[in-house]
């Protein structure tokens, strides 16, 4: 079952299993909001048994899931022109995204997303939390903001700092493409990080890939033969850490 709701103003998609489900999921899109992919992510991760909320976090500053496509249209459109259009409106409408206001917003709507998944019957406290991209990053700040959260898995997103990633309580599954450069160059570091703090953190990163490798709604960017060995990675870990 799939449905569009509120969370406390918040808008969001719920997709969950027609039976007892396994655990709760909060699922957080990339910057291109709650488009159509993500809320397939969150069907399959429904077909698999858990109850999934994907709150819409960038709608508010204007980055709609119809804008989102529209952009997405425009970098994949083989007019040189038009992919160049499209850079400034990506930038200009993610602006209001790089203020500490807006992280401090981010996190308290998805702390409301867990506090709606923890009251699912069946879910029982097995929460676990999957992010893209924009969504990565904030996998890995909603796991060290709410100690709820007993799994997290941040594709290609990135670390916090130190100060953040010494209050991650849950084991962490970071995904990546070697085509990624910013993200390979710091994983090092992130990886040391993560062992001084002691988080158990399992970072796979899949040698013909690059970032965005899962998204199959981008023809450039999906590598099929990583994102099939993500997902069965996904489900292990989520089945194994939450039981």
């Amino acid at each position: 079952m799939e449905d569009l709701i509120e969370l406390d103003g918040v808008g969001a998609y719920r997709a969950a299993p027609a039976d007892s489900p396994r655990g709760g999921i909060v699922l957080i899109h990339e910057i291109w909001g709650l488009v159509p992919h993500i809320r397939d992510v969150a069907d399959r991760l429904a077909a698999e048994g858990y109850v999934v909320l994907a709150p819409d976090l960038l709608s508010d500053v204007g980055v709609t899931p119809e804008f989102g496509e529209e952009i997405q249209a425009m970098l994949a459109d083989p007019d040189e022109e038009r992919r160049s259009a499209a850079q400034p409106l990506l930038r200009a409408a993610l602006a209001p995204t790089r203020v500490p206001d807006f992280a401090h917003s981010a996190v308290a709507k998805l702390r409301t997303a867990v506090d709606a998944v923890t009251q699912e019957p069946g879910v029982d406290g097995r929460i676990a939390v999957i992010g893209f991209c924009f969504g990565g990053s904030y996998a890995f700040a909603l796991a060290a903001a709410d100690d709820r959260v007993r799994a997290a898995i941040p594709f290609y997103g990135q670390a916090p700092d130190a100060d953040t990633i010494a209050q991650i309580e849950s084991p962490v599954l970071a995904l990546y493409g070697q085509h990624d450069p910013a993200l390979i160059d710091a994983l090092p570091e992130v990886r040391a990080t993560m062992a001084a703090a002691g988080v158990d953190f399992t970072p796979v990163v899949y040698p013909d890939a690059g970032h965005a490798f899962f998204n199959d709604s981008n023809a450039q960017r999906y590598e099929p033969d990583a994102a099939a060995d993500a997902w069965a990675r996904v489900l292990l870990f989520l089945s194994e850490k939450l039981g």
